[in-house]
């Protein structure tokens, strides 16, 4: 891997707060010549746009913030939506519970009052346990595999390469997908008919999904098919909204394109497990280079259409 993806590792694996975004985003500005900020949106975006999406082939992308530390990991099964609800409505069932009994302790007492801090101090829990909490310390898959792989293509570019492409990494990917919400508005026309390819979380796996939007696999199926073909050891799995989900930026785009590697449990299919924990530790640098040789060969198809 790049020099430039070793010092990511080392150093620069917790970007959650403003001061730790603003110290990783003047880094990346000192070694990537042209990469500048987009601010925008609410909560307070900063996106880092290399190129121009007007004139790119292909946009690809990856968020660069990174999550609390929870006690439980995000259990993800991009083709067992039952399972995967069934999994966060086990989570929430504490929570429930706590509710339930601060209505039993507090609305006989305080009656309206009682009944609606019955209903926020839960709600407040939860928002700082998923979103405010202590930063995971460890971010390797979620997503500091996706920054790996935008970095390892632009790095391997030439300048006259990259002129004709678009790198973007968004902001507060973990609190509700608003960087690439910002970034849509702010590049409407242009994003109405781009292809985005979203990298998030492509480090633990050998299972290589795609998931494309319904304009997505209708214009540009084929040409993803023969850039990232299968290669020894590792599947790829081409799959649209209907027959998989994965909750990620790309569905913010017409022509988004959400990748990920995945597990295989032989009774639970494709499964995504130690993300927002401490041990979301896993690099499988093969992937990454698989990746990023795969989103060199696509720009090539397309910049001979």
């Amino acid at each position: 891997m790049d020099s430039l993806s070793y010092e990511i590792l080392q150093n620069w694996q917790v970007r959650k707060t403003k001061a730790q975004k603003l110290a990783f985003i003047e880094m990346m500005q000192s070694r990537l010549p042209g990469l500048r900020v987009e601010e925008g949106g609410f909560p307070r975006c900063r996106n880092l746009v290399l190129g121009d999406p007007e004139t790119a082939k292909v946009v690809f992308t990856a968020h660069y913030d990174t999550c609390a530390r929870l006690p439980f990991p995000n259990f993800i099964t991009p083709k067992n939506f039952l399972l995967y609800l069934g999994y966060n409505l086990l989570i929430l069932l504490p929570f429930f519970a706590l509710m339930a009994l601060l209505t039993r302790l507090l609305v006989p007492a305080l009656d309206v009052l009682g009944f609606q801090l019955s209903l926020w101090i839960p709600c407040l829990l939860m928002i700082y346990l998923f979103i405010l909490g202590p930063a995971n310390p460890h971010t390797v898959n979620d997503n500091t595999s996706g920054v790996l792989t935008l970095v390892e293509i632009i790095r391997s570019l030439s300048e006259e390469e990259r002129s004709q492409l678009c790198f973007v990494f968004f902001d507060h990917e973990e609190s509700g997908l608003f960087g690439s919400a910002s970034f849509k508005s702010k590049h409407k026309n242009q994003m109405k008919d781009k292809l985005l390819v979203n990298f998030d979380c492509v480090s633990d796996g050998d299972h290589f999904l795609f998931v494309f939007s319904g304009k997505a696999r209708k214009r540009y199926e084929a040409q993803l098919r023969e850039a990232f073909a299968a290669s020894e050891g590792k599947s790829v799995l081409f799959e649209s909204g209907s027959t998989a989900f994965y909750p990620s930026d790309q569905v913010n785009f017409p022509l988004g394109v959400g990748v990920a590697a995945l597990n295989k449990h032989p009774v639970f299919g494709y499964y995504l497990n130690r993300i927002h924990t401490q041990n979301d530790t896993v690099l499988q640098e093969e992937n990454i280079a698989w990746f990023a040789e795969g989103a060199k060969k696509l720009a090539g198809l397309l910049a001979g259409e």
